[in-house]
């Protein structure tokens, strides 16, 4: 019994370990949330990090990810046809410009277009 008990154990934990892996809609909505703020109110934005709203936000966020979101889309979508699910971002209107993602050809640190 106590080798069975080991083996779902192991079991569980390789199966959430996996759940780190996916569109993480709730995170990437609360930075999209966070990005927004910031471009439009950078003083609340950092006074939200300050207090601390926004990581609190990110990181409840992430639990729900990891638990729902997440094991969802890996284990009913995107393992069987060995694509994933992509996460489309909010467009936030850029007001004193704006830095490219490092992951672009060519993007330079620190350079505001």
């Amino acid at each position: 019994m106590k080798a069975f008990t080991s083996l779902l154990g192991l079991l569980t934990l390789t199966t959430l370990a996996s759940c780190a892996a996916g569109p993480q809609q709730l995170q990437r909505s609360v930075d999209d949330w966070d990005r927004e703020l910031y471009v439009k109110k950078p003083l609340l934005d950092g006074v939200l990090y300050v207090i601390p709203v926004i990581p609190l936000a990110k990181f409840g966020a992430s639990i729900g990810d990891f638990l729902v979101i997440n094991p969802y889309h890996f284990w009913l979508k995107d393992i069987w046809d060995g694509k994933g699910t992509n996460f489309e971002h909010a467009e936030v209107a850029s007001t004193d410009g704006e830095l490219q993602s490092l992951m672009i050809d060519g993007a330079a640190v620190m350079k505001k277009d």
